[in-house]
């Protein structure tokens, strides 16, 4: 690939590591992609509120790609530019079907306000696990689907990700879009053809940027959309088999700096 025009990045997994931190090394580079006045956007499962201090580690001010697709947030004026959700008629439905495709499973729904800080944007129904550190308010599931979502969490501790993706696709078809990006018993409901290459497909027609031109990298089966999108899509070495299968190449892990490695070959 010639020098990119615009560089995407998953986080967690990707550009993060294990210990939730970006490397001294890495962020130098991504200094030097920013310098050359070249956009950095992270694109993202995590909503808003939770990407503001990775983009500060790096010093990235500009478009971030959240929800898996379903948002797009303006880092630096603190912005929710546009949303993409499931209206609690269509939630109500889609969990009366998981209902029946993953018996006993919990949901969650992450909202999105005017700004990442908003409060009350992720709400769990009582008896929900978070596969991460962090605590919520329990509520009560009408509660819960009660307000559009950006996206449906669905948990059950005893089955994989991949797994609940195979028996949620079962009956849901191509009706929403599902994805994870653990494997620990955790999938993600989006809106109908919401993904991470939808939502940078976005960014890339208000920057300028042509698909081709872009090199994107990322660890999980909910950045494969977006690797395949790209001109040239990067897969990390921790990368799940099905990702690595799409992939252009294949760089170090997260862990290595494998993002880092990479973009040195122009910046």
């Amino acid at each position: 690939m010639e020098k990119p025009a615009l560089v995407a990045s998953d986080v967690d997994g990707t550009i993060l590591s294990t210990h939730e931190q970006v490397s001294d090394h890495t962020a130098a580079v991504v200094g030097r992609v920013l310098a050359d006045n070249t956009p950095f956007v992270l694109v993202t499962g995590r909503p808003p509120r939770w990407v503001p201090r990775i983009a500060e580690s790096l010093n990235s001010t500009g478009y971030a790609v959240c929800a898996n697709g379903a948002v797009l947030y303006h880092v630096g004026e603190d912005r929710v530019v546009w949303q993409r959700g499931i209206n609690p008629v269509r939630l109500t439905d889609l969990v009366h079907a998981l209902d029946t495709a993953i018996p006993g499973c919990a949901v969650a729904a992450e909202r999105v306000g005017e700004r990442a800080g908003d409060t009350v944007t992720f709400l769990a129904e009582n008896g929900y696990q978070h596969a991460w550190p962090e605590t919520h308010d329990s509520a009560t599931r009408a509660e819960v689907l009660g307000h559009p979502a950006i996206k449906l969490l669905v948990r059950r501790v005893d089955m994989t990700s991949a797994e609940m993706t195979t028996a949620a696709t079962a009956v849901l078809g191509d009706e929403f879009a599902i994805t994870y990006s653990t494997n620990a018993g955790l999938i993600e409901v989006s809106e109908r053809d919401v993904t991470k290459a939808t939502g940078l497909a976005d960014v890339c027609e208000r920057l300028g940027v042509a698909a081709q031109d872009v090199i994107a990298f990322g660890d999980m089966p909910n950045d494969i959309p977006m690797i395949q999108w790209v001109g040239h899509g990067v897969a990390m070495a921790n990368a799940h088999p099905d990702l690595k299968a799409v992939a252009d190449e294949i760089t170090a892990s997260n862990e290595q700096n494998g993002v880092a490695q990479v973009l040195e070959r122009w910046f």
